[in-house]
């Protein structure tokens, strides 16, 4: 496994090359993808007045539901790693704050103490997954709440992987794919690693729970096939690719993502989730190891 200065620089190198196919997907992501953050977002339960800290906040869609549930006496503030997005954000939501930061590397996000941190499917993309997660509990106020979700394993996200593996054959070197704990979509396939890694930045009373959704989307091949090439770990070497490439891209894409549409109505992808909450302080309750609180 390589060092963590050197997973770093890989997922920065990473984030700027996929940033463009993110951007341009955006409001598919906060329409599609709502399901990959429902769970937190409802655990989150935003009350007016409230400051809330949106960690990974891509191109701002999160940031903005949040905005809207705090109202203008409260505060929904951004935060992310990637420049491109960031000013997506900005762009695409101009009476928000958004930050451009590096959530490992921070001892607190500007603007904190936060009541409360919101993030969807970024914690496990982190290189220093307790660094970043002390980061955000140095952010809260004194009993400051933590809602965010993950993917569990590769098993129950199948889509994941036909996406990549239809499009991949059709294009250019791909960027190396992780392994072991690496960041990545599967980091936290074991929720006791999840668990470990809260508790080691200091969150109590962390609990995991499972949760399957489904990402819902048109009946529309080519287009789903780009989309999921896009935001995926194939999406830089796809831009790159002549349009002959491309199209054979999706067409592999689509071919093995056909298991997951209904002709005429559209794809159901199937995913498998942990919802995760944590407070910044208080009393925990057997939450370091016992398996009984992984749901």
């Amino acid at each position: 496994m390589a060092d963590t200065a050197s997973l770093r620089a890989r997922s920065a190198a990473f984030w700027a090359g996929a940033a463009a196919g993110w951007i341009r997907h955006a409001d598919r992501q906060d329409e599609t993808g709502r399901p990959l953050g429902t769970a937190a977002m409802d655990r989150l339960a935003a009350r007016p007045a409230e400051r809330i800290l949106d960690v990974g906040c891509g191109c701002g869609g999160t940031t903005a539901e949040i905005a809207a549930a705090v109202g203008e006496t409260g505060a929904a503030i951004g935060v992310d790693l990637d420049e491109a997005m960031v000013t997506a954000a900005r762009q695409r939501y101009p009476g928000i704050r958004f930050h451009l930061a590096d959530i490992e590397t921070l001892d607190v996000v500007p603007g904190a103490p936060f009541d409360a941190a919101f993030s969807r499917m970024t914690l496990m993309l982190l290189a220093d997954p307790v660094a970043g997660c002390r980061t955000i509990r140095r952010s809260l106020r004194p009993g400051g709440r933590l809602a965010a979700t993950v993917f569990r394993d590769s098993g129950v996200n199948p889509w994941l992987s036909a996406a990549m593996l239809g499009a991949a054959p059709h294009l250019g070197p791909l960027p190396p794919l992780p392994v072991g704990d690496e960041p990545g979509p599967f980091a936290f396939a074991d929720p006791a690693r999840l668990v470990r890694t809260l508790t080691n930045a200091g969150f109590t009373a962390v609990t995991i729970t499972q949760c399957d959704v489904a990402l819902e989307a048109p009946d529309d091949a080519d287009a789903v096939a780009e989309w999921l090439i896009e935001v995926g770990p194939a999406g830089a070497a796809y831009r790159a690719a002549p349009p002959a490439g491309q199209a054979s891209a999706r067409a592999g894409c689509a071919r093995l993502l056909g298991r997951f549409r209904e002709p005429g109505v559209g794809y159901r992808l199937p995913t498998g989730l942990w919802l995760v909450t944590a407070n910044a302080a208080g009393t925990p309750t057997h939450h370091e190891t016992r398996e009984d609180n992984i749901q």
